[in-house]
């Protein structure tokens, strides 16, 4: 690599944002870094601890034939895990059934070594969180009311909360880990969550400041989607998250990565227009996806409805989605979408006319291997997601 190879940032021409033609910064452009001894360390620590993470307990000479790494490199890996409580060695000796010779002694991941706090603030009545082990077991919980707090009220909430989540922490904490609706780049700066009246919040600086500890934020549907992939039951390394909670929107991971967007917005499928006379969206347009989806509008026309007619208002919104839904499914070959939000309005009707609608309209070799589908309720996806921005951002956890 070229010695000469430095970080780059090209400011390109700024675009336009989502509402009211706000400027939105882009991506940076970053070139190549000349790697250093420490970066090598630090990946090759991440892929032991990785390593350990997925496939369970194993032998130090195990570890260097799955990594690649050698003998002694591993063994000081080890060494350094170990005095940093982060592994150990586990009282059964065996490793892949019997063998001659010496058996080996298996290094495992010290699950409650650290603890992780994760905050989902995508509720539209309460900020909760949790404490969770390093694999993403809640092992306390706590919330606060939002009522009608913004801006920087908001902002306290979120500082009450988390300190609270610290205090219950029966461990060092290892890292906070927060779930954001709206828009939020790779710094974890709140762009825009318009509901809160954050504009350019710099969250994650603001968590480390007050608590001494690293802190990653990301948007609440994208981390849903992290935690379906890892904790969800996926079956693939591509899948979509809906989520109808606040608007419409969706989290995107295509082979195994998260798709983001140079505005980091993508997945804001809610701005799409599905009813050319609907009604005027906070957007400035008429007959959004947001309009006939979402949780809240979805719930305003069924408390209007007469009971009789409930089947055939989830039903028309489910077609609403998986009319927009379709094309993207088309585009990425997606085999695996799902829906969350409140169970009483994703389940039944709404579900099944997303699928059979993003189904008829898909391109046919695709849509005859389409699973729509929802997660169980003790699942706390985006809570969990959370927790993913920390297993990777601290332990090169992915």
């Amino acid at each position: 690599m070229d010695e000469q190879s430095v970080l780059v940032e090209q400011h390109l021409r700024p675009p336009r944002g989502l509402f009211d033609g706000e400027i939105m910064r882009p991506r940076a452009v970053v070139g190549r870094i000349k790697a250093q001894a420490r970066d090598s360390r630090v990946h090759n620590r991440a892929l032991v601890l990785a390593t350990l993470f997925h496939q369970g307990a194993m032998s130090r000479a195990g570890l260097a034939r799955v990594t690649g790494l050698t003998a002694p490199t591993v063994s000081a890996l080890v060494a350094d895990l170990e005095a940093d409580g982060l592994v150990a060695d586990t009282d059964s000796p065996v490793e892949g059934g019997r063998r001659r010779g010496k058996p080996s002694m298996l290094v495992e991941i010290q699950d409650g070594a650290r603890t992780l706090v994760t905050v989902d603030l995508s509720p539209s009545d309460v900020f909760r969180g949790a404490v969770t082990d390093i694999r993403g077991r809640v092992l306390a919980r706590a919330e606060v009311a939002l009522a009608d707090a913004y801006a920087q009220e908001a902002e306290q909430l979120l500082r009450e909360l988390v300190s609270r989540l610290m205090a219950l922490a029966p461990s060092r904490v290892l890292g906070i880990g927060v779930a954001a609706p709206g828009i939020v780049d790779d710094a974890g700066v709140v762009r825009q969550a318009a509901h809160l009246r954050w504009s350019d919040f710099p969250m994650a600086r603001c968590l480390t400041e007050w608590f001494g500890v690293p802190a990653y934020v990301g948007n609440d549907v994208n981390l849903a989607a992290l935690a379906v992939l890892r904790f969800g039951g996926a079956w693939s390394k591509n899948v979509m998250v809906v989520s109808i909670e606040h608007g419409v929107g969706a989290g995107l991971v295509v082979g195994g990565q998260l798709v983001e967007g140079e505005q980091f917005a993508a997945g804001e499928i809610g701005h799409i227009t599905v009813e050319a006379d609907g009604g005027a969206c906070v957007c400035g347009r008429r007959g959004c996806l947001d309009l006939l989806a979402s949780a809240g509008h979805l719930r305003a026309r069924l408390e209007r409805a007469d009971s009789s007619e409930r089947a055939a208002v989830l039903a028309g919104a489910g077609q609403g989605l998986g009319g927009v839904l379709a094309p993207i499914v088309s585009l990425l070959n997606l085999n695996e979408v799902v829906l969350v939000g409140p169970a009483d309005l994703v389940r039944g009707p709404f579900l099944q006319a997303v699928k059979e609608t993003a189904c008829a309209r898909a391109h046919s070799p695709v849509s005859a291997s389409l699973e729509v589908r929802s997660v169980p309720d003790e699942l706390d996806l985006v809570l969990l997601g959370g927790a993913c921005l920390v297993q990777s951002g601290e332990l090169g956890v992915f």
